[in-house]
């Protein structure tokens, strides 16, 4: 029988505009038990869109904690009350580059840094693109006022990635997953099929608005979806078209 980590003490050490930071007194096998220093985070969404033609919409941003500017897909915060994570990127893909899509594949969900911090990432694929102004309320601001949008070749986004240019982690997944979807059409999961853990939705008392996933499947369904060979009970294809506009609620820029 696997050990359960069961928390026994939680301390908030820092609370910041996006992140916070927690001592967790965590009970050990074989007895005893250790402190964790735990970084919570709201979550985030990221598009790899690819047009007509297999090229991706790539970003160029500038980012403080690297001192340097980074190729990246278009991505953003999970910190609007109640928004699906698809909506999310609908509204990303929106303000950023201006583009809406016609249809939806949820690509990767990944916990970028899971030694210290509860992020969730999750990752679409976005196709059938066309142009969209941005969402009334938006205001370009800080580092998206120097921000640059090019469209990189499929081919040689995946050899940036080699190469080194492209190091944002999240844009090398999704580059490369994209570059897999269209060689080799692997089973995706639906677009509702994102399952968060109750430590990535905000455990201990932490705020987070996405303490269930959006398909409402309880917590534990990545492994009974193991379970089941890969499959997810829930109804619903993994590409599905944009009919429903793109939401203007304002969320913290990061």
């Amino acid at each position: 029988m696997a050990h359960e980590y069961d928390v026994v003490a939680s301390e908030e050490v820092y609370a910041g505009r996006i992140i916070s930071l927690r001592k967790d007194t965590v009970a050990m096998p074989g007895g005893g038990d250790s402190v964790r220093e735990v970084v919570h985070h709201p979550g985030a969404v990221g598009v790899v869109a690819l047009d007509d033609q297999d090229r991706v919409v790539m970003l160029r941003q500038y980012r403080h904690p690297v001192g340097a500017h980074l190729w990246e897909v278009p991505a953003g915060l999970l910190d609007v009350d109640g928004e699906p994570p698809v909506d999310a990127a609908r509204r990303e893909l929106a303000e950023e580059v201006q583009l809406s899509a016609e249809r939806w594949s949820l690509l990767t969900t990944q916990h970028p840094s899971p030694g210290f911090c509860d992020e969730l990432v999750v990752l679409y694929l976005a196709e059938g693109l066309s142009d969209v102004a941005r969402p009334d309320g938006f205001t370009v601001e800080h580092e998206e006022l120097d921000m640059t949008v090019e469209r990189v070749p499929l081919a040689q986004a995946v050899q940036w990635v080699f190469d080194g240019t492209i190091r944002n982690s999240l844009a090398v997944i999704g580059v490369l997953a994209a570059a897999q979807v269209r060689a080799g059409s692997p089973q995706l999961r639906p677009l509702d099929g994102v399952c968060w853990s109750t430590r990535s939705a905000g455990a201990h008392g932490l705020p987070d608005p996405l303490r269930r996933p959006a398909c409402g499947a309880p917590v534990e369904c990545e492994v009974a979806a193991q379970e089941r060979g890969g499959r997810h009970d829930q109804v619903g294809s993994h590409s599905q078209p944009d009919r429903r506009g793109v939401p203007t609620a304002q969320p913290r820029r990061q």
